[in-house]
Parts: C-alpha cells; structure tokens; sequence
C-alpha cells in the first residue's frame, strides 16, 4: 500500500546554487545596509540633507513666483491662457456648488456683482484658497496648489460683471 492518495510523489530536491546565493546574499546585505545607515548615524545625516535641499527647493518656487495681489490677479484675469487654465479648474471641482456657468445653485452666482465675502481680486483668492466652512466652501488651496488657485481665481475674476441669469444676488454690492 502506498503512502501517496493522489499519485503525486515529493522528491527531496536541493534548491539551485544560484538561489542560495542570491538569497544569503541579500540576507548578507541588509544586514550590512541596516548597520551602515542606521547603527553608524549615516541616515541621520542624509535626513538633514534632504532637508536642506527641500528648504532650497521651497526657497527658489517663491522666489520665482511673482506676488500675489489685486493688480497681479486682474492682470492675469486678462490672460486668455490662464483664464482658460482656471475654466478647466473650474470646471472640475466648482460646477456642483456654482454651476456650469458660474450662475450659482448651492453656491452664490459668481457672474454679478454681488459678494457674500469681499469682490475684490485678494478677497476673492482668500475664500477660494481658505474657504469658508460654515457656509460649505470647501479649502482649495491645499488641494489645488498656489498656481491653480491663481489661475481659478483669474478666471472668477473675468466673469464679474458677465450676468449670467441663475440664483439671485447675494452679499454686498461690489464697489
């Protein structure tokens, strides 16, 4: 009688050389690549370099950048590009409060010249970048990025005064 119920016999067989080698090796190795950058402090200091390098990288992106402020924002709002660029922004993450066309359904209508927060270009990019959570605009400048903020914040500035008909005005008249 057999040991075997289903016809399949295990043979004793020695792994591969190659595979042993690779295997110790890497054993080998981690061992080495642990002591050498934790143990030793070398990982300590390429924190530090990193850190040094991501502060220079911060540095150079604001010099770069040109300021924020009313006048640079309304120049940007004449900027076909970037009021295109801030169209597609808008488009993706702002219709469901605002519409399609800006003329408001949960949110205000941003085409008259009425403003629940300020009309002015800084107010504007404040509450798109800061919002305003208990009226349930959501914080845009943490998932947008600075430039993308820019760029919508053109864009709501290139229609004021547009009129689209949608919800009624709301907010203080913008002088």
């Amino acid at each position: 009688m057999s040991d075997h119920h289903d016809g399949i016999e295990e043979h004793d067989n020695h792994l591969p050389n190659w595979w042993l080698v690779t295997l110790f090796g890497s054993i080998v190795f981690s061992f080495a690549y642990w002591t050498y950058y934790e143990t030793l402090g070398v990982g300590a200091a390429q924190a530090q370099e990193l850190a040094g390098e991501e502060a220079a990288l911060r540095a150079l992106r604001e010099k770069s950048a040109p300021p924020i402020s009313d006048e640079s924002l309304l120049a940007l709002s004449k900027d076909q590009k970037v009021v295109a660029s801030g169209e597609t922004i808008f488009k993706t993450n702002c219709v469901a409060c605002h519409g399609m066309r800006a003329e408001g359904s949960v949110g205000p209508n941003l085409t008259d010249a009425y403003w629940l927060h300020g009309g002015k270009p800084m107010q504007i990019h404040g509450v798109i970048t800061k919002g305003v959570t208990e009226k349930g605009m959501l914080a845009w400048g943490n998932v947008l990025g600075d430039a993308k903020v820019r760029d919508v914040t053109a864009f709501v500035l290139s229609l004021k005064g547009t009129n689209v008909q949608g919800k009624p005005p709301q907010g203080e008249k913008d002088p």
